[in-house]
Formats: C-alpha cells, sequence, structure tokens
C-alpha cells in the first residue's frame, strides 16, 4: 500500500482552512437538533391524542 508523505502546513494556511469550515457553519448539529424536535413534538402529540383526547372530558 503507498501513503503519501504527510503535508506540512504554515500556520497562515492551517488558519485559512479552519475560517472555511467555519464559515461554513453548523449545519449537521442543526440538522440532528431538527429531527430529535420533530420526533419529541410527534410523541407529545401522539401521548396527547391517545392519551387526553380518547379518555373524554371529565
Amino acid at each position: 500500500m503507498f501513503q503519501e508523505p504527510p503535508v506540512v502546513a504554515s500556520r497562515e494556511e492551517l488558519q485559512q482552512r479552519v475560517d472555511a469550515v467555519v464559515a461554513a457553519g453548523p449545519k449537521g448539529a442543526f440538522a440532528v437538533a431538527g429531527v430529535a424536535l420533530a420526533i419529541v413534538m410527534a410523541c407529545w402529540v401522539l401521548f396527547y391524542v391517545f392519551v387526553f383526547v380518547a379518555r373524554g372530558g371529565v
């Protein structure tokens, strides 16, 4: 198996790469948080419908 030699970058190049990643934003984190929120809200609605609405007025 062939391995490429490690690329040695200067501090400025590394900082530019970090800045490019940070500029892209935390899209994945927002996606995971949105899915988690949707699951929690769906569970809440199902619980409300099948427990409180099915029980009727007291």
